[in-house]
């Protein structure tokens, strides 16, 4: 399936142009080369302040044209201008990361600067002031557009002509000056009619500016003449730096890409997602770009296969759109409303959307021929993310539940991952009972009658045909009659079905708990016989340790024994008695009973005690109350040091507002100025307030992002509101 189709069929034709309006040139919305790298680049100029570039053309027939040493003309050229400046204007910026290693790599060559763009103004005006020539041109024709001028005002306030006159305004006729006459005007004057009024007036361009005008094409063919040899001059040296060319437009292509998912997400508040190496789709608050004030999604599709039953009208069909959507989004990492942090989203090479009415009159195939039509084309993909909007479409339920059943499975095998809406409780009691299969319902309402559009996973889902029929609009003798013609075994079959998928969906959660429980068991008796392993490896260490001791103490006194002098003796026993292991006996100190005013320790300073409870005291320490644990206090004879008290006074700053502007401070005086603002905000028990830094080169803006990530006490900041500073300024949570 097509792209555009894709999207077409997803509703995301709307989304789609407007993220493509932010592109600076057209361009497919896919980029070459590796997404995780491209992602991280994306995450790296998000947090950058810049402008976006210029609209700009294709590089395509400007290089062509250079390929056959052809002259361009002057807005070719400063197409090319415009983007070199701009990467000119990125390098300037000094950015840090990536970002900055990236723009020092892009050498922009002295020669185009100088030979090429100093000769254009930041319009794409033709600086005639570097050539003595062309300005002495542009001088003539400003004089002889000035006798011009004054040639037609003496015409207009002459008294022979004025009586002609419709009136005394100079028209433009083919950017020819003329004046607006009645019928007669050439009894007093000669000239050309160049149009004529339904009114019957001429205009007429008087002859004696003919002259004028003819020394204006005169020197204005001069002047082309001029600007066409600058033309092939630059030509020239374009032609000589055409791999540079080549290179900055592939460059710009690439940026094109980054920076305007960058400022779509900014401008709607997006998130952006890459797509995962693995099949998992895990979407929490998703919110599809095509509906008003939705309700967000939150799904697992972890399995080969999501089965959505339930309520008409209640949402399955958004569902479905809204997976194929995020899956599609990630792909070409597209800015989408979801949680970026809990979102899981796997990347599927093909997509396939089953979702409109296959039928054709002319092609004469029937709903559910184009159906099979479009599911034999499926057989021949693999990794692939399908979606099927009501699968039973077109033919008897009860053979479409056994042969939809077994094509799933054959998909399945395949490799494919398939979202499913159906109203066949048959099909998805059949496919239930495989454990790559997920069943989701679309909750009703019974109390208000009406669907909430919510979805709840492991059970099937009724139709609530006769609900739905009353909602809108059928009338209740019609709903009544049908449902005794549909029969009460019907309902109790249907609620068979639906209560045995659920009892079955229960057990089979209640085993895989059973299983990670008694896997916890098994991993838990694994970690005691290592523990086990571990102490009686120490303890034969620690035995061993021992008889190494002993056997050593007992053959020092065994020399011992054999030496004849006494003095001898007694060194060698001692030294056998340093080397037994000594007893380590706890220190036992004499039990004191506190009370309440006396003079205690803790730990380098003195206090008094003011409180005793069970396990702990309040004690006064240099006019500070502290509580501590009584078995932290040991008694002292001394009393403590009284200091005298020493008063403090401080005026705090106060502040009238909850903003501070930094425009034109440097990064220390800002750090400074954000240090005190915040001290005394914290002070004066504010927990939010604005910082204006504005957007400029964006060192500014880099230093107040360094500052706050780093300040203990700034919980957490971002770009403010359009309304109140955008960009350039920061929204701080204290």
């Amino acid at each position: 399936m097509s792209l555009n189709s894709l999207i077409e069929r997803l509703d995301l034709s709307g989304h789609i142009d407007s993220f493509n309006s932010f592109f600076s040139r057209e361009k497919p919305l896919f980029i070459e080369g590796d997404q995780e790298r491209h992602h991280s680049y994306i995450q790296a100029l998000d947090k950058l302040t810049f402008n976006s570039p210029p609209r700009v053309g294709s590089f395509r027939p400007i290089t062509s044209h250079l390929k056959k040493q052809g002259a361009l003309r002057f807005e070719q050229i400063f197409e090319v201008i415009k983007v070199v400046r701009y990467f000119h204007t990125l390098k300037n910026s000094a950015f840090e990361g990536i970002i900055g290693e990236w723009m020092h790599k892009i050498i922009i060559p002295e020669r185009f600067s100088e030979e090429v763009a100093s000769y254009f103004d930041l319009e794409g005006r033709f600086n005639e002031e570097l050539d003595e020539e062309l300005f002495g041109l542009s001088q003539r024709i400003k004089v002889i557009k000035s006798d011009i001028n004054a040639s037609m005002k003496r015409t207009l306030y002459s008294s022979k002509i004025t009586p002609y006159l419709v009136d005394t305004q100079v028209h433009y006729i083919n950017d020819e000056e003329c004046l607006l006459m009645r019928g007669g005007f050439n009894h007093v004057l000669k000239g050309q009619v160049v149009g004529r009024t339904s009114g019957g007036f001429f205009y007429v361009v008087p002859d004696s500016l003919s002259k004028n005008r003819d020394q204006i094409r005169s020197i204005e063919t001069m002047r082309e003449v001029k600007f066409y040899e600058y033309a092939k001059q630059f030509s020239k040296v374009l032609s000589e730096l055409l791999p540079f060319i080549n290179f900055i437009d592939k460059e710009f292509e690439r940026f094109d890409h980054y920076q305007a998912r960058v400022h779509f997400a900014r401008s709607k508040d997006l998130a952006i997602i890459k797509a995962q190496r693995n099949r998992v789709i895990k979407l929490v608050e998703f919110e599809h770009p095509a509906l008003h004030k939705p309700k967000p999604v939150t799904v697992d599709f972890s399995k080969n296969v999501l089965m959505i039953t339930g309520v008409n009208a209640g949402g399955k069909t958004m569902l479905l759109k809204a997976i194929l959507s995020a899956a599609l989004m990630a792909k070409y990492l597209i800015p989408m409303k979801v949680n970026r942090h809990k979102s899981v989203i796997g990347n599927f090479k093909r997509f396939e959307a089953i979702i409109d009415d296959p039928q054709n009159v002319k092609n004469d195939i029937s709903t559910f021929a184009g159906r099979m039509q479009q599911f034999s084309q499926l057989f021949s993909q693999h990794d692939a993310l399908i979606g099927v909007d009501e699968i039973e479409l077109g033919t008897d339920s009860d053979e479409a539940a056994a042969l939809f059943k077994v094509i799933l499975d054959d998909l399945i095998a395949k490799g494919q991952k398939i979202v499913v809406t159906t109203h066949h409780k048959r099909l998805a009691a059949l496919m239930a009972d495989r454990d790559d299969v997920e069943l989701m319902a679309a909750i009703y309402d019974e109390e208000k009658r009406q669907p909430t559009y919510e979805f709840l996973q492991g059970i099937i889902g009724k139709s609530y045909a006769f609900e739905t029929a009353l909602r809108y609009g059928i009338m209740h003798s019609v709903v009544t009659r049908a449902g005794e013609v549909y029969g009460e075994n019907h309902e109790k079959l249907n609620l068979l079905i639906e209560r045995g998928a659920e009892l079955e969906r229960d057990l089979k959660k209640k085993q895989t708990l059973l299983d990670e429980k008694l896997a916890h068991v098994s991993q838990q008796e694994r970690d005691l016989q290592e523990q086990k392993e571990a102490l009686r490896l120490t303890l034969d260490t620690e035995r061993n340790k021992l008889k190494e001791s002993y056997a050593s103490s007992i053959s020092k006194a065994k020399e011992a024994a054999r030496q004849s002098n006494i003095k001898s003796v007694h060194k060698k026993m001692n030294e056998a008695n340093d080397a037994l292991p000594k007893e380590q006996v706890p220190k036992q100190e004499t039990a004191y009973e506190l009370k309440v005013g006396d003079f205690v320790k803790y730990r380098k300073s003195r206090g008094t005690i003011i409180n005793l409870k069970a396990k702990e005291a309040m004690i006064e320490v240099e006019g500070m109350r502290l509580r501590v644990k009584r078995s932290e206090l040991k008694p002292s004879g001394n009393p403590p040091k009284k200091r005298a008290k020493t008063q403090v006074h401080h005026k705090i700053e106060r502040r009238s507002g909850l903003k501070l502007d930094l425009h034109g401070l440097r990064a220390e005086e800002a750090e400074e100025k954000m240090d005190k603002f915040l001290s005394d905000a914290l002070i004066d028990g504010w927990d939010e307030v604005i910082i204006y830094h504005g957007i400029g080169t964006g060192k500014l803006s880099y230093a107040v992002k360094n500052f706050l990530i780093a300040h203990p006490k700034v919980k957490s900041f971002d770009d403010a509101p359009q309304h109140m500073g955008g960009f350039g300024a920061k929204i701080v949570r204290l």
